[in-house]
């Protein structure tokens, strides 16, 4: 009879309802230690290089929410609407509050991270933050990010929200792009939406008005731009165009500048302080176009070996490597009317086939 008995689970059960009955006993002693301790420490850890809001303001808040803390028994003080009243500014986007045995409330904010700030047509200012949300700027800290100006339609209420405009919606887009990559975050500084709605990248190095158009492919349309730099540039120099077109796939519309405006851009203009910093940063970038160029130049050679073993087969025609024999430009001339004396210089435009 006693060998049909299962002792196995007996001793299992019996090691469950002892653990759940200490379990219950340390959490009663834990409440009635609770009880007893009082709050001497508040400790707000806000971590991150920005600093949208700062320990006074968390400070009030917690005044105004549930008055001086220290000194206060732990169990009278409401730590859930702690979390709460803070988690409504608007700079912050995570709230923990716990307390310890020892009496500390302990505070771990995260802020929201802006990529975006926007000057939207109604003079309104305000940032994009990560993940797509609208945010106020601040009196203490301004983020170093990318502007956006221009025909931009999309307002602001004062409070946290998303957004609704198509072309917020792709500057959002462009700016996390942008932001991602080390070398388009240094090289783009500025975004501009002109009277056609389309986006425009404002460089750094380089006098040209890069019209990106929408944010639908983006990332074909820079590797275009990135493999315009390494191709043409170092051939034409950074000022031969006045515009770079990326709207159209697998290929670049450039529109030439005179070679008088090239010769007056080109003039040295009295060092400052601000120039130097230009200057300075400028070589930064090129130097990293530069690395991008030597980092390219392996899988050229290899693309280039593998033409050669493959020179039979003819290539569909949109795929075209940029070089002497195979770049296609078209000049257009803007030619005066007959009625005028006026000598005017022709609008050249070149049209760019790229294979990356």
């Amino acid at each position: 009879m006693l060998k049909r008995i299962n002792w196995k689970a007996i001793f299992k059960g019996f090691a469950w309802l002892i653990s759940l009955v200490g379990t219950v006993v340390l959490m009663s002693f834990i409440e009635i230690k609770k009880q007893a301790v009082k709050c001497n420490k508040v400790e707000i850890l806000i971590p991150g290089a920005d600093n949208f809001i700062e320990r006074e303001e968390i400070d009030a808040i917690l005044k105004e929410s549930q008055g001086d803390l220290v000194g206060r028994d732990l169990e009278k003080i409401n730590l859930h609407q702690i979390e709460k009243s803070i988690a409504a500014n608007p700079y912050i986007a995570f709230v923990k509050v716990y307390a310890d045995m020892g009496g500390v409330i302990a505070i771990e904010i995260k802020q929201r991270q802006p990529i975006l700030r926007i000057l939207n047509a109604g003079g309104q200012d305000y940032y994009v933050d990560r993940t797509g949300l609208k945010m106020p700027v601040s009196p203490n800290f301004t983020a170093n990010v990318l502007v956006a100006t221009g025909n931009i339609l999309e307002g602001f209420n004062g409070k946290v929200d998303t957004l609704l405009t198509p072309i917020a919606k792709d500057l959002y887009k462009t700016a996390l792009y942008v932001k991602q990559d080390t070398l388009w975050d240094a090289q783009i500084e500025q975004v501009f939406v002109n009277d056609k709605n389309d986006i425009e990248l404002i460089p750094r190095v380089g006098n040209q008005r890069i019209i990106l158009g929408s944010a639908q492919d983006l990332g074909t349309k820079l590797d275009n731009l990135l493999a315009f730099y390494k191709q043409a540039m170092p051939k034409v120099g950074w000022n031969a165009y006045r515009t770079i077109n990326l709207k159209y796939v697998n290929q670049i519309v450039c529109e030439k500048r005179d070679s008088l405006a090239i010769k007056k851009m080109d003039k040295p203009i009295v060092p400052d302080s601000v120039v130097q910093q230009r200057k300075s940063v400028d070589s930064v970038i090129k130097s990293t176009i530069q690395s991008e160029i030597k980092k390219a130049v392996v899988k050229t050679e290899e693309g280039t070996q593998t033409k050669k073993e493959t020179s039979s087969v003819r290539r569909p025609k949109e795929n075209k490597v940029l070089n002497k024999k195979e770049t296609e430009v078209e000049n257009k001339s803007t030619k005066p009317s007959a009625g005028t004396k006026e000598k005017t210089e022709a609008k050249k435009t070149d049209k760019i086939k790229l294979n990356k």
